[in-house]
């Protein structure tokens, strides 16, 4: 496991025949990341961590838990912290980096590094109402 936590936030849905499969949300603080969260789980997600998590390799995947301190809360902005369903841990199929900035109508694959291990990356504006659907569909399996 991880000596530091990330700061990011993790999310899972569950996928009939893969199980459970979690996205790591990063960016800037203000960026969305939790709200991007609350919405997933409004879709049926489970929160997995918010706003740090730790992230390690087994084998060749990679796999997200929350420092026990944060578990099962996530902040929501002008409100406060709430408590979630939360799960203990998932194995990350996608990273999301959120930016204020305008993303590439389409953009080239591309991947972040982590524990030695690449994990797909797509860099998208967490506040648009069909963020909710891209992550949904990005973390489908083929």
């Amino acid at each position: 496991m991880s000596d530091q936590p990330l700061h990011g936030t993790v999310a899972a849905r569950w996928t009939p025949g893969s199980g459970w499969r979690g996205v790591l949300i990063i960016g800037p603080s203000g960026a969305g990341k939790s709200d991007l969260a609350l919405r997933l789980i409004g879709h049926g997600w489970r929160l997995v961590a918010d706003d740090y998590a730790h992230v390690f390799a087994s084998g060749r995947a990679l796999y997200a838990t929350c420092p026990p301190t944060i578990t099962g809360r996530i902040e929501a902005r002008g409100v406060g912290v709430l408590p979630a369903c939360a799960l203990d841990m998932v194995r990350l199929v996608l990273a999301v980096q959120l930016s204020a900035d305008p993303v590439e109508r389409l953009p080239e694959a591309a991947e972040i590094i982590l524990a030695g291990v690449p994990l797909p990356l797509v860099r998208l504006c967490g506040f648009e109402p069909s963020a909710v659907e891209k992550v949904t569909l990005l973390t489908s399996p083929l």
